[in-house]
C-alpha cells in the first residue's frame, strides 16, 4: 500500500508530470506560474512595500543558514568565494551611492549584509580554506564584472547627480543581477548540492522573486509613474530587466530544490546543463 499511496499523491503526480514535459513546456508552465503568483500577490498583499520587507527577512534567514554552515559544520564546501566577493563589491558600491544619493533604512540593512558577507569571505579564505572547492569555483570574475561596467557606462540614471555616481549606481544594479552566477557554476560542477548550501541559494531565489514582484506591482499600482520617477531613456526598463534576470537565473535551481524537497531528498541533484 505504501508505494501505491505515494503514486496517488497529487503533489508527486504533478511533479512527475512536469518532469516528463519537454523544456519549452516547462518554460511555459514556469511563466504561467509566475504570472499567477503575481496576480495572487496583487490582490492578497495590499501594501506591496511589504514584499520588499519580506524579501529582506528571507535574505536574513538565508544568511543565518550560511553562518550556521560555516560555524557549526566547519566547512565551506559547495560555496563560491567569487559570488561572495561579487556580492561584497556591489554592496560596497551601493552603500557609497546610498550615502551620497539617498540615505535610508536600506542603507543600514546593506551595511549589515556587507559585514556578514565580508565575514563569510574571511572564513572561506582563511579559516575553512581546506574545504574550499577552488577548482570548481572556476568562473572568472571579469566575465561578470566587465559587461556590467560597459552597461553602466552606456545606460545609467538620468538624475541630477554627478555622472560618476550615476554610473556606479547602474553598475551595482547590473552586478547584483548576475553576482550569483559563480555560485551556480559551482553547483553545476558538483551536480550534488548539500542541504545548507541549497537552503541558502533557494532563499536567494525567493528574495529575487519577491523583489521582482515588488517592482512590477509598484509599476502597475502607479500606472507607470514609477518608471518616470526612475528617469527616462533606457534606464527604467533596464532596472526592471535586471530584476527579472535575477529571478530567471535562479528559477531552474529553485525548481529542482522544490522537487527534491517534495521527493524527501536531503540533497539537490542537478542534471547537466541546468545552470
Amino acid at each position: 500500500m505504501g508505494p501505491l499511496r505515494r503514486s496517488k499523491n497529487p503533489v508527486h503526480m504533478a511533479v512527475g508530470w512536469v518532469k516528463r514535459q519537454p523544456p519549452k513546456i516547462k518554460a511555459f508552465l514556469a511563466t504561467i506560474t509566475g504570472i499567477l503568483t503575481l496576480v495572487f500577490l496583487r490582490f492578497v498583499v495590499h501594501d506591496h512595500d511589504n514584499l520588499f520587507v519580506a524579501a529582506e527577512a528571507i535574505h536574513a534567514l538565508g544568511i543565518a543558514v550560511l553562518i550556521y554552515k560555516l560555524t557549526k559544520e566547519k566547512t565551506c564546501a559547495g560555496l563560491s568565494l567569487k559570488s561572495q566577493e561579487l556580492t561584497a563589491i556591489f554592496l560596497g558600491v551601493r552603500l557609497y551611492c546610498s550615502f551620497v544619493m539617498e540615505y535610508d533604512i536600506h542603507t543600514v540593512l546593506d551595511l549589515a549584509t556587507l559585514a556578514t558577507t565580508l565575514w563569510v569571505i574571511y572564513m572561506i579564505r582563511f579559516k575553512l580554506k581546506s574545504s574550499y572547492m577552488e577548482d570548481l569555483d572556476n568562473l572568472p570574475i571579469y566575465y561578470v564584472v566587465i559587461p556590467c561596467v560597459v552597461l553602466a557606462l552606456l545606460i545609467h540614471p538620468t538624475t541630477s547627480h554627478a555622472l560618476v555616481n550615476k554610473m556606479l549606481w547602474a553598475f551595482c544594479v547590473y552586478l547584483e543581477a548576475v553576482s550569483v552566477l559563480p555560485q551556480l557554476r559551482v553547483m553545476q560542477n558538483t551536480q550534488v548540492v548539500e542541504p545548507f548550501t541549497a537552503h541558502y541559494v533557494f532563499a536567494l531565489g525567493v528574495v529575487r522573486f519577491l523583489s521582482c514582484a515588488h517592482w512590477i506591482l509598484q509599476v502597475f499600482d502607479t500606472n507607470g509613474v514609477l518608471l518616470t520617477a526612475l528617469g527616462y531613456g533606457l534606464w527604467p526598463p533596464m532596472v526592471l530587466l535586471s530584476e527579472v534576470v535575477q529571478t530567471f537565473i535562479l528559477a531552474d535551481f529553485c525548481y529542482y530544490y522544490v522537487k527534491s524537497v517534495v521527493g524527501g531528498q536531503l540533497v539537490v541533484r542537478l542534471p547537466a546543463g541546468v545552470v
